[in-house]
């Protein structure tokens, strides 16, 4: 009895990058693993978009600045016309603005280019899943610097006369996940179970029209309720 269970589906990844040596680089870290395919490489974000428009891959590693279209407008395209292939943004610094860009426009997650590559599959591996992939204090300290109060705040949602709106709970779970908590974090703070704050944070996704953390810790950021402090 060998008890092994059924062999997991290989994720076809997309490589989209307008450096040569990165796109063999990052080629090369991933395809010695069974588990991950590469299935193309794109050389700007206008053949990442009519590559996985053709191959559909699971997950297109996507460099954020590229010549002809930018990472973010072929996210923002690949969100409308190829929805079921993920977007991995990776950019050479931290905090760069394109990649707050490219969150709003539909991208799962965020990866520095000198990450480690047993960072880069276990984020492939993440994002594939569904989940979104920046850490919560990096995700805040690249918005506050990006998102500016310039522009119109739109109202908080802050009672529950409909069904839109947030609770004044949800309100607070939403400033707290904002300011750079994760969930252990959220849960401690206000004394709840953590799977009392996985439900908030479902609703409030719901309530806002937002996809994930990312899109949120934004919103929240536009609407005023949290503020970018100075460093």
């Amino acid at each position: 009895m060998n008890g092994t269970g059924p062999t997991p589906r290989t994720i076809r990844v997309l490589i989209a990058d307008d450096q040569p040596l990165v796109r063999r680089g990052l080629s090369l870290i991933l395809s010695p693993d069974p588990s991950f395919e590469v299935v193309g490489e794109a050389e700007d974000g206008a053949q990442a978009v009519a590559l996985a428009r053709r191959l559909r891959p699971d997950v297109v590693v996507m460099d954020i600045r590229m010549p002809v279209l930018d990472g973010v407008g072929a996210t923002g395209e690949l969100a409308v016309t190829v929805p079921g292939c993920r977007v991995l943004a990776l950019s050479t610094f931290d905090l760069d603005e394109y990649v707050v860009g490219a969150l709003r426009a539909g991208a799962y997650g965020f990866l520095p280019k000198d990450s480690s590559p047993e960072d880069l599959s276990a984020a492939i591996r993440t994002v594939h899943a569904g989940e979104a992939v920046v850490a919560p204090r990096l995700l805040t300290r690249l918005i506050s610097t990006h998102v500016r109060a310039s522009r119109a705040a739109r109202p908080v949602p802050a009672g529950p006369t409909g069904p839109g709106e947030l609770t004044p709970r949800e309100v607070e779970v939403w400033r707290l996940m904002a300011t750079g908590l994760d969930n252990t974090e959220i849960s401690r703070a206000l004394d709840i179970s953590l799977s009392t704050v996985k439900n908030y944070i479902t609703s409030i996704f719901g309530k806002l029209a937002v996809r994930d953390r990312a899109q949120a810790v934004i919103a929240a950021y536009e609407s005023g309720l949290v503020t970018a402090r100075a460093d």
